[in-house]
Parts: structure tokens; C-alpha cells; sequence
């Protein structure tokens, strides 16, 4: 009996290349096709669902789709044992068809759907795994992604200004009122999906989802949509928004990289990974580099997508752990999972001629080229050197080293479905960005600068990964550094307090405020004097009567007397 991840995988492999021919097809001709069905007409007022294929859209749909079919094969073993796999295999892929209606809408309306779509799915995977941390996990999730689906849904107000919901139809309008709030409003949405500051607390979080969950969203879907999103409307950004953007997206990638050195638990390393990562597309975006962003866009989905394959099959042999210093030593092991994360590893940090090189030092060279200011050009280099810092430490920590789990275990690389599902992506990490540098670009960069600043990138991640080397080389024998600058430790870790921020910041003055409220108002004057007042008046009046009724013949004679008085003083 064929098992539904094979149906699925099958299914999705198949579109993926059918999608990437026909964006190589597109770009050979430059061309676009914009199609509309109108779904109903009444009385002279059409709804039109607007599809957009160009090579755009068609080669992200084609990452998108051969990553989730190598996810969902690779899931088969990893969920193994779980009574629902199903129900995981059906969102799992209502969370891809959602990303694919976000890819090729041209339309804000339909956009919201994909866009409603992976946040509500994404909710649904995040609290997969019934405990309360998935539980706290998936609220923080969907409550930062409602502030941009919010935002979203004003965007789509203000486009009635121009009649109509396609936006593609309208970014040219670069000075136009209407366009610059609508820029804005989409910025925040992208800023809230893509996790930047200060949203970013929601990402590491969602790693409490199930891994190849991880794998899939890190990589090409949730935190990319507001990317691809920015990427479409790149020419209606004011010269004022986008050094917002670059200021933003500068420091959400050195503060990610900071932590992730700090950090202990493997795929919150990698998540921080991701939000660096994520801080340097939006900042070379506003830079107005929107295809560079596009190709490291593609680049980072496939090295992301491996990276947490890799992490995912160690969890798995190692019993469900995932803080690092629990591992070391599996190369031993682990070979063929080890080559795999080292090469991943390797292509994040940018080594020449894997796939990440192609886009990453591309990027570096056109920042030292159009030089903006030396802010940007420090953060920019220091956040490359954390990324290699923390990818040496890692390797460190988990693949060399002393082994330092249980002694009695059977640690092997006999998950032979993971394997052969990471082997579907390794070629691509490996040849990937060569091809789609050739294929993007029609003519080739030559960026001509002095020999250090060319150096700069290669010295910068040679500094980096010796960094990395020697921080985690501590023992517990150690006077440890991280024991003596505990708060500041915690500080860097804990992403500059951002969770706190974001948790407590945000319900605990808001609870206080409606306690003191509650007590003041509720249960204080409105309660004195409006139902509890009434209450005692007519307690008080009720008491009264009953002291008559219980006294009534000495009251009767007292009245007698009293009015025997009344009628002799009268007359």
C-alpha cells in the first residue's frame, strides 16, 4: 500500500520541475502572464481572482515545492510512530498550497488568504506536540503575525482609494499619498512575518514545532513570505522607509547573530541562524538590491531546509535532546548526517563555491561598493563574523568533541528514508547558487574594489569561525566567562530581552491596570454606590418593616397615644 507521504511527495516533485522549466522558460523570453477569472458579477461590481506567473513567482513556487516534497518524504520516518501522521502530512501541505496562493497573487485580497492561510497552519503545527510550551509557542506565534495581518487588512482599505486590489497595477506610484501608506502598512506586515525587530521573539519560540515543520518554514515559506512580499513591492519604498528597513533589518541580523552564540538548543541556534539571515535580506533589499535579495532568498531556503534535516535526524537517534551539550563526537557516528550539516553549515557561512557563497559575497561586495555610512558597513561585516562564530561552535559542540550523551545508546545513521531525503537537497547546496547565478542574472557582476575590502569577507569569516573555535573549547574546569557575566550572558541569549518584552511587556501593566480597575471601579464606587447602595437601602427599609410587624401592639399603643396627643394639642 503506497503511504500518503509518497503520494504527496510524488505529486510535488513533479509540479517543482514542471514550475522551474517553466521559469527558466519565462525568463528566456521575459515574459509574464497575468490571469483572471471572475468568480461573481453583480450589478456591475466584479471579484476577480488575479493569478500572476513570471519567472518570479515560478522559480520560488519551484524551490518552495521540491523542498516540502523532500520534507514530507523525509517525515515519513521521522514521524514515525505518531497515531496522526496523516492529519501532520494534510497541514503540512495546506501550509504549502497557502505559501503558493502568497507567490503568485498579484492581488491584495488573495494575498491576505495565503497570508491568513500560513499563519493559521502555522498555529495548528506550532501546538502539534499537546504541552504547554507548544502551547505558549503557538499563541506568541499568531498574535505577532495578527499585528501584520492587521496591518494587511488596512493596506487593502486604503487600496479603494485607487479602485481596485491588484497592487501590482499601482507600486509605480512612488509619490503618490495613498502608495506610501500602503508601502508602510505592507513594511509592517513583512516586519511581523519575517520576525524582524521588535517581532523577533516569536521565531526561536516556533521551534517548539515538530522538526520537519522547522525545516519547511525556515527555509522557503512563514518567515520568507514577508520577504517575497517587500521583493514585489520593491519600487513603491520612499528614500525614508527603506533606510528604516536597513536600520531594522541591520540590527535584527547582528542582534540574531549575537545570540545564536550564546544560545544551547540546536534548532533554536539554527532558528537564530535563520533571523539573521532574514535581517540581511530585508537590509540589502532596502539598499534597493531586490534580486540579490531574491537569490540569497533561494539560496538560504535550500542550506536552511538541509541544516534542519541534519538536526532533526540528530534529535531523532539521540532520543529527542536538542541541547548541544548533550552531543559531540558524531562524526563518529552520524558520517553521512555530520557531511551533510558540516556542508550546510559551510554554505551559511559562505565558503567559496557552495551555494551560499554566490549570493552572500555578492551581497558584501555591492554594500562595499555603494558605501553608505560606517555603521553599515561594521554591522554588516560583524554580522557575517557572528554567523561563522556560531556555526564553528556549533560544529564544535556537536560533531567533534568528547560525546557526552548517555554511554549505553545506539546512536547510528540507520534513518535510511531522512538520509535519502537530505540527499535530495544536497546537490542543490553544493551546485545550486552557480546555476541560479547564471540563470538570474544575464550579465555578470564585475564589482571592482581594493584588495582588502575584497578580503574583507574571507577575513572576516576566517576571524569568525577561530572565534568560534575558541569559545567552545570550555570545559567545566573552566573559570567559564559565561558564569562570570551572567546577566549580560543571559542578556545577548535571551535576544536583548525581546521574549520578556514581548510576553510581559505586553500583558503584565495591561493585567495590573485592569486589576486596579476592577477593584477601583467594579468592585469599588460603582459597586457602592450602585447595587450595593440599593441593596442596603432597601435591607435598612426591609428591617424597619419587620421591627414594626414583630412590635406591633406596643407600636399600635404607642401610635394611639401618640395621636390622642396630636388631636389634644390641635384642638
Amino acid at each position: 500500500m503506497v503511504s500518503i507521504c509518497m503520494i504527496y511527495f510524488v505529486s510535488l516533485l513533479f509540479f517543482s520541475i514542471v514550475s522551474f522549466i517553466s521559469s527558466v522558460y519565462f525568463l528566456s523570453l521575459d515574459y509574464s502572464l497575468l490571469l483572471e477569472y471572475e468568480v461573481v458579477s453583480l450589478n456591475s461590481c466584479s471579484i476577480l481572482m488575479t493569478i500572476l506567473f513570471d519567472w518570479m513567482s515560478l522559480l520560488f513556487m519551484s524551490f518552495v515545492l521540491f523542498i516540502s516534497s523532500m520534507v514530507i518524504y523525509y517525515s515519513e520516518e521521522y514521524m514515525e510512530g505518531d497515531v496522526n501522521i496523516n492529519r501532520f502530512i494534510m497541514l503540512v501541505v495546506a501550509f504549502v498550497l497557502s505559501m503558493m496562493l502568497l507567490i503568485i497573487s498579484p492581488n491584495l485580497i488573495s494575498i491576505l488568504l495565503g497570508w491568513d492561510g500560513l499563519g493559521l497552519v502555522s498555529y495548528c503545527l506550532v501546538i502539534y506536540y499537546q504541552n504547554f510550551k507548544s502551547n505558549n509557542a503557538g499563541m506568541i506565534t499568531a498574535l505577532s503575525n495578527r499585528i501584520g495581518d492587521v496591518a494587511l487588512l488596512m493596506a487593502i482599505a486604503w487600496m479603494m482609494n485607487y479602485g481596485g486590489f491588484n497592487y501590482i497595477f499601482y507600486v509605480d506610484y512612488l509619490n503618490d499619498f495613498e502608495m506610501s501608506v500602503i508601502s508602510f502598512l505592507v513594511l509592517l506586515a513583512a516586519m511581523t512575518k519575517s520576525a524582524q525587530i521588535p517581532f523577533s521573539s516569536w521565531l526561536p519560540a516556533a521551534m517548539a514545532a515538530p522538526t520537519p515543520v522547522s525545516s519547511l518554514v525556515h527555509s522557503s515559506t512563514l518567515v520568507t513570505a514577508g520577504v517575497y512580499l517587500l521583493i514585489r513591492f520593491q519600487s513603491s519604498f520612499s528614500y525614508n522607509l527603506m533606510l528604516v528597513l536597513l536600520f531594522i533589518g541591520t540590527m535584527t541580523m547582528f542582534m540574531a547573530g549575537l545570540g545564536a552564540n550564546f544560545e544551547l538548543d540546536l534548532k533554536k541556534i539554527i532558528a537564530l541562524s535563520t533571523l539573521s539571515q532574514l535581517g540581511l535580506m530585508m537590509s540589502i533589499l532596502a539598499l534597493g538590491e531586490y534580486k540579490l535579495a531574491f537569490f540569497h532568498l533561494l539560496t538560504h531556503a535550500l542550506f536552511k531546509a538541509l541544516l534542519f534535516m541534519c538536526a532533526g535526524n540528530m534529535i531523532h537517534s539521540l532520543g529527542g535532546v536538542q541541547d548541544i551539550r548533550f552531543m559531540g563526537g558524531l562524526a563518529e557516528r552520524m558520517p553521512l548526517t555530520c557531511s551533510f550539516f558540516i556542508i550546510s553549515n559551510l554554505a551559511l557561512c559562505g565558503l567559496p563555491f557552495l551555494s551560499g557563497f554566490y549570493s552572500k559575497d555578492l551581497i558584501l561586495e555591492v554594500l562595499s561598493m555603494n558605501y553608505l555610512n560606517w555603521y553599515i558597513y561594521v554591522v554588516y561585516f560583524l554580522s557575517t563574523g557572528l554567523t561563522v562564530c556560531y556555526t564553528f561552535r556549533l560544529i564544535y559542540y556537536a560533531v567533534v568533541g568528547d560525546f557526552n550523551f548517555l554511554s549505553l545508546n545506539l546512536v547510528d545513521d540507520s534513518n535510511f528514508i531522512m538520509i535519502k531525503g537530505m540527499f535530495g537537497l544536497i546537490f542543490l547546496v553544493v551546485f545550486g547558487g552557480s546555476v541560479l547565478s547564471w540563470l538570474m542574472f544575464s550579465t555578470p557582476y564585475f564589482i571592482c574594489l581594493p584588495f582588502t575590502m575584497k578580503i574583507m569577507a574571507l577575513l572576516v569569516s576566517m576571524v569568525g569561525g577561530w572565534m568560534g573555535y575558541e569559545l567552545s573549547k570550555f570545559n567545566l574546569n573552566y573559570s567559564l566567562w559565561s558564569l562570570n557575566f551572567l546577566s549580560s550572558s543571559f542578556f545577548f541569549a535571551s535576544m536583548w530581552n525581546m521574549p520578556f518584552i514581548s510576553t510581559f511587556g505586553v500583558n503584565y501593566h495591561p493585567t495590573k491596570f485592569g486589576n486596579y480597575i476592577y477593584k477601583m471601579m467594579d468592585q469599588g464606587w460603582s459597586e457602592y454606590m450602585g447595587a450595593q447602595n440599593i441593596y442596603n437601602n432597601m435591607k435598612n427599609a426591609s428591617l424597619f418593616f419587620e421591627f414594626l410587624y414583630h412590635n406591633n401592639l406596643k407600636i399600635f399603643l404607642l401610635l394611639s397615644v401618640l395621636w390622642v396627643c396630636f388631636m389634644v394639642l390641635y384642638l
